[in-house]
């Protein structure tokens, strides 16, 4: 059934960890946003972080996966500063702060893309792997990218188990939270923190289009098995490296499927699933709703 000398080659056991790794911890990290009600910015911030990788690109002329992380970092913070500063002092809802900041920084992106491309100033450059932060290609990630991965996944884990607490508190009662002294500030920055390391080190692998995918599928999925939070970010964790791993094997087997998009293909079969026959999904709502109304 399963082909072992795809699961035992060298390109597979690469690509396999590195995607495992960043789905089960984008899976646990998206569950903070999604429970938060901010899904959405997810999405706004992984497209927002694109023109930092062109212009890291445009300022080093290499595409050393550090900077480029650096670049998108250093773009994507600035977008979710500006969501906040907008919907502290305007009258739009969130969602159209989020396609309105999501739009313009991709465009400028783009519009960065199209510059160096033919541009004599960049001719001496490799440039031609920028497109992957677009769509991904995660079929070509190295060791170095697997490092990098860790280098932010390890991290962000030791985060999310040290501010357990304050974060599952703030999430369920934010008024609370403060009343009892926790620094709600510093949790959004450590959410911030978290949900834009992972968007960075990923966006070479599913791109920023399927980015927000990573974080709010699994998390999705978690919500249909279980209501406890702790449940819900192993769910969700879990959820996402089955899926990788899944979806990194299939694309190897069969050729012309996209790693990346095969993976949340897989995720998104999982969520279907789950939001049908989950204890907490549309069966078990039906039912519920019937029982209520005989009584």
């Amino acid at each position: 059934m399963f082909n072992m000398d795809v699961l035992t080659s060298y390109s597979f056991l690469i690509v396999g960890s590195g995607t495992f790794l960043l789905a089960a911890i984008a899976g646990a990290v998206g569950c903070i946003t999604v429970l938060k009600g901010q899904s959405l910015i997810g999405d706004a911030i992984g497209h927002a972080a694109f023109p930092g990788i062109v212009l890291s690109f445009m300022l080093f002329l290499q595409r050393e996966p550090i900077l480029l992380t650096l670049g998108a970092v250093v773009s994507g913070t600035t977008a979710f500063m500006l969501i906040q500063v907008i919907k502290e002092n305007s009258k739009l809802e969130l969602d159209a702060i989020l396609a309105v900041i999501l739009s313009s920084f991709f465009g400028v992106g783009m519009v960065l893309k199209s510059h160096i491309q033919g541009n004599s100033a960049y001719k001496d450059a490799a440039q031609s792997g920028l497109s992957s932060y677009i769509f991904g290609q995660a079929a070509y990630i190295m060791k170095d990218d697997v490092k990098l991965i860790l280098y932010i996944g390890i991290p962000t884990l030791i985060l999310l188990i040290l501010f357990y607490k304050e974060i599952k508190l703030f999430l369920f009662d934010e008024i609370y939270a403060r009343t009892i002294g926790i620094k709600t500030v510093l949790l959004y920055g450590i959410i911030l923190v978290m949900t834009m390391g992972i968007i960075a080190a990923g966006l070479k692998l599913v791109g920023a289009i399927l980015i927000s995918s990573l974080l709010i599928i699994p998390a999705i999925t978690a919500l249909q098995w279980s209501e406890k939070f702790s449940k819900v970010l192993i769910i969700a964790g879990v959820t996402g490296g089955v899926s990788a791993l899944i979806g990194t094997y299939i694309s190897t087997v069969y050729d012309g499927m996209s790693t990346g998009a095969t993976i949340i293909l897989v995720m998104g079969s999982f969520a279907i699933i789950s939001l049908v026959i989950g204890p907490h999904g549309m069966i078990s709502n039906i039912k519920m709703r019937r029982r209520e109304g005989n009584d």
